[in-house]
């Protein structure tokens, strides 16, 4: 890290939605991880842990109580467990990743567990996550998603971001095979989603 990139922390909060609770990765998360990253649909578009690798319980640990907690602690963005805010089960993982603070701009990476698919979650948490995000002083927040991947395209098509283009061959999958990915941006000149 050059002496003019300052390492930064995001502070740790917990966003609440009409339906939705965003927390830190607990130990309870451990086998909704675990089932919902060795899924095919899943897999069929992010490779966990890596490509040609199957996701086992010992990632799903490594995530819950080491890498998710690290991503923020080491000023590399943050990562929240979504979760039901009644019943408090998990539905999904959401992310501000790739964070270049020179830039003030990030990323925002997530899936969605089986069991709460086509429900709108991760719009509502993709809402509360871009406007946190904003309100951080982050002038440029993008989200990719794989050309052929529509159901995850439509998550930034609703909540207001921009198309760009489309990064070819950009992200290795399982098998070999290279996505191209649709990339999305949203500005603070941008309407607030």
């Amino acid at each position: 890290m050059s002496e003019h990139q300052e390492k930064r922390v995001l502070p740790s909060v917990v966003l609440e939605t009409e339906r939705l609770r965003l927390r830190a990765f607990l130990e309870d998360d451990i086998e909704d991880v675990l089932a919902t990253c060795s899924d095919p649909d899943l897999q069929r578009w992010l490779p966990l842990p890596s490509p040609d690798t199957p996701y086992t319980r010992k990632d799903a640990e490594a995530w819950c109580r080491e890498v998710a907690p690290g991503i923020r602690t080491r000023g590399e963005g943050q990562q929240w467990a979504v979760t039901d805010a009644g019943s408090g089960r998990l539905v999904a993982s959401i992310g501000l990743v790739r964070i270049d603070w020179a830039a003030m701009k990030a990323e925002i990476g997530y899936w969605t567990c089986p069991w709460a698919r086509k429900r709108g979650y991760m719009t509502e948490a993709t809402v509360a996550v871009s406007r946190w995000s904003l309100d951080q002083g982050f002038h440029r927040i993008e989200i990719k998603a794989a050309t052929e991947n529509l159901p995850s395209r439509r998550i930034p098509e609703r909540t207001g971001y921009t198309f760009e283009g489309v990064e070819r061959s950009s992200m290795p999958n399982h098998g070999g095979h290279r996505e191209d990915m649709a990339v999305y941006s949203l500005l603070p000149s941008d309407p607030r989603p």
